[in-house]
């Protein structure tokens, strides 16, 4: 393990055939922008945070699009924003395969090169797993290893997918899930998440 860092988050997009490529456009930048923001740089905890970001979709297509990096500073936020606006979506757009995408984080988790007092998953996509293995088992393992999952369930294609999230997904003694009315609103509900996420104090991560 590398030098210590507050938080280790995995941001976890959904890239399925459900998301249209402005949708996507709209998940990247507003992602982007969130990190831009001034409330977000003030939230970073003192020894700052490691992120990486992943694409997901079906059975097996996963793919990490932004490797982990360091934010301590505001040019640090601002180079993991241009990371993320510009990494290309090359993956299937398959079905929803939420457990596998959770899996996928956790094994980046894995392998982050510092020292993280806490580790999250951030999750992100419109639809309930309908592919791939379920996502509750997933969840319940990074329960046991000290892994938090919050959500952001993007409710134009599904209303009540804040449910399947709540019930299904998120996990940590201070775990949430957002609703995102639509994608329009993706960049208000990501930078909101963030302040949110960063800021808080949860269960120590115990690398397994």
């Amino acid at each position: 393990m590398g030098d210590p860092v507050g938080l280790a988050l995995v941001l976890a997009f959904d890239a399925s055939a459900s998301v249209n490529p402005r949708e996507f456009g709209l998940i990247l930048g507003g992602t982007a922008e969130a990190f831009r923001a001034p409330e977000v740089v003030s939230a970073l905890p003192p020894d700052g945070m490691a992120a990486a970001a992943t694409f997901w979709s079906g059975r097996g297509a996963q793919e990490v699009a932004v490797e982990w990096r360091t934010i301590r500073t505001p040019d640090d936020a601002a180079a993991f924003a241009d990371a993320i606006e510009n990494a290309p979506r090359t993956i299937p757009a398959g079905a929803t395969a939420l457990g596998e995408a959770l899996r996928h984080a956790m094994e980046l988790l894995a392998r982050v090169p510092f020292t993280p007092a806490r580790a999250v998953i951030d999750i992100a996509g419109d639809g309930r797993s309908n592919a791939g293995i379920l996502p509750a088992p997933v969840r319940d393992a990074a329960a046991a290893v000290g892994i938090g999952i919050n959500g952001l369930a993007i409710l134009d294609e599904e209303p009540d997918l804040l449910d399947h999230y709540t019930g299904e997904v998120i996990t940590g003694p201070q775990a949430f899930a957002m609703p995102v009315a639509s994608y329009d609103d993706f960049a208000v509900a990501m930078r909101r998440k963030l302040v949110r996420e960063i800021a808080r104090h949860a269960i120590p991560y115990v690398p397994a």
